[in-house]
């Protein structure tokens, strides 16, 4: 009997392996669907607005938010093995990294925080988490919090697609 307790437990392994890396792998094709250029709503896209497209050859997503014509931050989604990863390029000056959660939704990814390059402590300013929320084609929810000095501070903005004219 002890072979197929044995056999079983690394099924329900390697099970539990693959569906991590199919909700990593369908959470970032859902993601690749945002590459175009979206607008705060209610807002006319002129000073503020954030495009997505892909690099390296389709492995990576880049996230720009541009305010009056130039780039403010950046975040990058990439496949990490059977993780998402998220590398967000911060105007402070540091770089945390998140992780996709594993109980993911691949319609409404969310991101929690893993570690972080030039940050002189977890007392910084930095962001520590991280969700979008799959409206419709067109409309997304991004939300996001900060943590500085033991202190969250939480953000939502909903954002449309900018149509081919703008």
């Amino acid at each position: 009997m002890k072979p197929f307790w044995v056999i079983l437990l690394a099924l329900i392994c390697t099970s539990a392996i693959a569906e991590q890396t199919n909700i990593a792998a369908d959470s970032f094709q859902k993601l690749k669907t945002l590459v175009g250029d979206w607008n705060k709503e209610g807002s006319d896209g002129e000073t503020f607005y954030i495009s997505f497209h892909l690099s390296a050859n389709g492995s990576v997503l880049v996230e720009n938010w541009v305010y009056k014509g130039a780039s403010h931050s950046m975040t990058m989604y990439h496949l990490d093995g059977e993780n998402l990863l998220a590398t967000h390029y911060c105007p402070q000056g540091n770089q945390p990294r998140l992780k996709l959660k594993s109980s993911g939704n691949i319609n409404a990814p969310s991101f929690e925080f893993l570690d972080a390059t030039n940050l002189d402590s977890l007392q910084a300013n930095h962001q520590n988490w991280l969700e979008f929320e799959f409206i419709d084609e067109n409309t997304i929810s991004r939300s996001e919090s900060y943590i500085k000095s033991d202190k969250s501070t939480h953000s939502k903005i909903r954002l449309s697609r900018r149509s081919i004219q703008e």
